[in-house]
């Protein structure tokens, strides 16, 4: 937080403002098909305080679920972003809303139908208009899309939650998420159509190669998916400044300023440093569901994901073996390549 501080430069007394963490925070809403869907994306990026499902631009007051599923309502499903503008920008939040959805789709999205599965940014000022019809003209002129854009930038209208049990749905059922995302269509063709982006410079080696660079564990974990031994590993009580990567690929995965002490044994996390680089699947294994965490282009087994994080800080804990991941220290991210993370150390 910046601290209030006097100057005094000649005989001027100069006061410069303080500006209260709750006064940098601000909500943006956006429709995206299935609210389900746009939870996780935001969730995991760095300075989003929540992220709230629920219905917008309808002329009915507390509608429910089944009111607006049947298409009678004038409802989106819809998400509510609050944020901290000092840590995250609008215009990274529309970089991300973008890339989650199919902007070119005018009567839904993927196999949902109908208006309340339309996709819109909803803004509620003047810059945010403009910044959203910005963004939209630099996707419809980045080449992404054959067809052209249908995502609507409307006025922000009143936001109703939605029920609770539709609340982080990923979470509380990650088998009926995953199976949904991937019966809908929407995970392979996100996958598909981002698989080529010019920032794709992390690439999997052979198995041979694999062999001879990894240990038994490291291989073991990152690609039989096993599980080191509690409080083994070699990060889960690291408290040096830096980011890890993954051991194989060299992706950026995590940082040490948001680990913390979980008391299980092994790195944890409360997001990655970029969700792009990490994917998340139902993992059914040991009798029980869990979320499994892979990184996008080795696919190495990372480790899980669990509810039971830091609440101030979203509520996740990403549970990680250290074998899976490679420490860079604060002080050789410029010459490793990765000077862009410094700032998360400013």
């Amino acid at each position: 937080m910046r601290r209030s501080r006097k100057l005094l430069v000649g005989a001027v007394l100069v006061f410069i403002a303080v500006i209260p963490a709750g006064a940098r925070e601000k909500e943006a809403i956006f429709a995206g098909g299935c609210f389900w869907c746009l939870e996780p994306p935001f969730e995991a990026l760095r300075g989003v305080k929540t992220v709230v499902s629920g219905y917008t631009g309808g002329d009915v007051e507390n509608p429910t679920y089944n009111q607006v599923i049947q298409g009678g309502t004038g409802h989106y499903e819809a998400v509510k972003v609050t944020y901290d503008t000092a840590v995250i920008s609008y215009e990274e939040l529309l970089e991300v809303f973008w890339r989650n959805i199919d902007p070119t789709d005018r009567y839904g999205q993927f196999f949902d139908r109908g208006r309340q599965y339309q996709t819109a940014v909803f803004y509620s000022s003047g810059l945010e208009r403009r910044l959203a019809e910005r963004s939209r003209r630099a996707l419809e002129s980045s080449g992404q899309f054959d067809e052209p854009i249908a995502t609507e930038i409307l006025p922000a209208e009143t936001f109703y939650e939605a029920e609770e049990y539709h609340q982080d749905f990923y979470r509380k059922q990650p088998e009926r998420y995953y199976a949904y995302a991937e019966g809908s269509g929407r995970k392979s063709f996100l996958a598909a159509l981002w698989e080529d982006e010019e920032w794709r410079m992390y690439e999997k080696p052979t198995d041979r190669e694999l062999k001879d660079r990894l240990s038994d564990l490291q291989y073991e974990v990152t690609q039989r998916d096993g599980t080191e031994r509690a409080f083994t590993g070699a990060y889960w009580d690291n408290h040096d400044e830096g980011i890890y990567v993954d051991v194989v690929s060299g992706e950026p995965l995590f940082s040490s300023t948001d680990k913390f002490e979980s008391g299980t044994g092994w790195p944890s996390f409360t997001r990655p440093i970029d969700s792009h680089f990490v994917v998340n699947n139902a993992d059914r294994s040991w009798f029980m569901i869990r979320t499994e965490v892979r990184s996008k282009y080795a696919d190495s087994h990372l480790g899980h994901v669990f509810d039971d994080g830091p609440a101030e800080e979203g509520g996740l804990r990403y549970c990680i073996n250290s074998a899976s991941l490679r420490f860079v220290p604060k002080e050789s991210l410029e010459a490793e390549g990765y000077e862009e993370y410094l700032s998360l150390f400013e």
